[in-house]
Parts: structure tokens; sequence; C-alpha cells
């Protein structure tokens, strides 16, 4: 949720950009824009979809948001208003992508969908990269059609020095740093050593019962 937000305001206020520019010796090139007043689409009120609402209402943003299980009343108890698949896409200023990779949600983002979105409009993807059509994000960032993207995960990791993302003056990449922090890291390993140490103590952790459709997480 941390890193979604670093890259919304890496690209709303053009830091990336502002800071190669300043080190060339050049000073206030571009003009941003601020989060106040404008519409965060979330796709996916989950765990982290709910952290970005609440987010975006502390910013003073509209917040949006579809789910396949989400429905109005879920929605505006974690502060967005429940709108349609198109209406996600149609509405968004932010466009923030917080589903799981699944044979459903595989290429969910396509051309007709990114072609919905306004021209001042902003992708932000930090959960998996297919589940964004590729060529079509591509297409519309060459083209102008949408303002900029923010990426943390492609179809393939890493990425090659050929990959054609390197290529656009409009995204900013990061390397699959949403889950690497000091404090996750160490919550991972910490918790694989609890695991084990009450397995070895005859208690059993952490068990589903049955199959769970990641579409509900």
């Amino acid at each position: 949720m941390e890193l979604a937000w670093g890259l919304i305001i890496g690209l709303m206020r053009h830091i990336p950009w502002e800071d190669r520019h300043i080190r060339e010796g050049k000073w206030q090139t571009r003009i941003g824009t601020s989060l106040g007043g404008k519409t965060l689409g979330i796709q996916g009120l989950g765990n982290i979809g709910t952290h970005m609402a609440r987010m975006g209402n502390e910013f003073g943003m509209n917040v949006i948001a579809w789910g396949p299980t989400l429905d109005a009343e879920r929605a505006a108890k974690n502060g967005a208003t429940y709108v349609t698949w198109d209406g996600l896409f149609q509405q968004s200023d932010v466009l923030s992508i917080h589903v799981p990779l699944t044979d459903l949600s595989r290429g969910w983002v396509g051309a007709r969908e990114i072609g919905m979105m306004r021209q001042n409009a902003y992708l932000i993807n930090t959960s998996r990269g297919p589940i964004v059509n590729r060529d079509a994000l591509l297409n519309a960032l060459r083209a102008h059609k949408i303002a900029g993207a923010g990426l943390d995960v492609y179809d393939e990791e890493p990425i090659n020095s050929t990959n054609p993302f390197l290529a656009l003056d409009n995204v900013i990449l990061t390397p699959h740093l949403g889950y690497a922090s000091i404090e996750s890291i160490r919550n991972f390993y910490e918790g694989a050593v609890a695991n084990i140490n009450a397995w070895l103590g005859g208690v059993v952790t952490n068990v589903l019962n049955e199959p769970v459709d990641p579409r509900t997480l």
C-alpha cells in the first residue's frame, strides 16, 4: 500500500523527473497535480485496497471501488463508493489495482478498459503484471492516451534491458518492491520460525479447512 502511494505521488508531482532535472541544473520544469479533489479508483477492496481507500480519504480524494464480490454496503463501510466495472475506468483520475492474479483476473485490464480512461489519468499496478495487458498499456502510454503509469510488477521478472517500458518517459518503474521492507521481511522469517516451532511442539497452525477463493480475500 505504501509503495502504491509512493508511485501515485511520484507521478502526480513528477518527483523522479524533477530529481533528474535538478541534477542537470534545471529548476521546476513541470507543474504537478494535487491529490485533493481527484478521484481514486480501486480495483479490489480487500485488505490492501481498504487501506488505500482510507488513505485516499485522508488526502481528500473521492474514492470509488469495484471488486468481483464487492457491494455498495461494504464499499461504503470502507470509505468508498461502489461503481460498475466501466465506471471504475471512466471516472478514475488514479486507478490502483489490488486484486490477486487468477485465471479470472489475468488480462482483466485490456485495450477496452484503458481506452475508457481519461487522458489525464494514471494507472498504478503493484499487484501482478499479467492483470494488465502489456501491449494495451504500452500503446496507451506511447500515444499519451493516459498521463502515465506506476509499475512495480511485470509479465516477466526481473525485466531485461530490452523491456519497452524502459524507453518511456511517462512511467515510474520499481523492481517489485511492494513487499520488500525490513519490517515485512522480518515478519516473514519470524512467522516461518514460529510455524516450525509450533509444528515441532505438536501444534498445527494456519490450517485451511477448505479451499479459499482468492477473489474473496
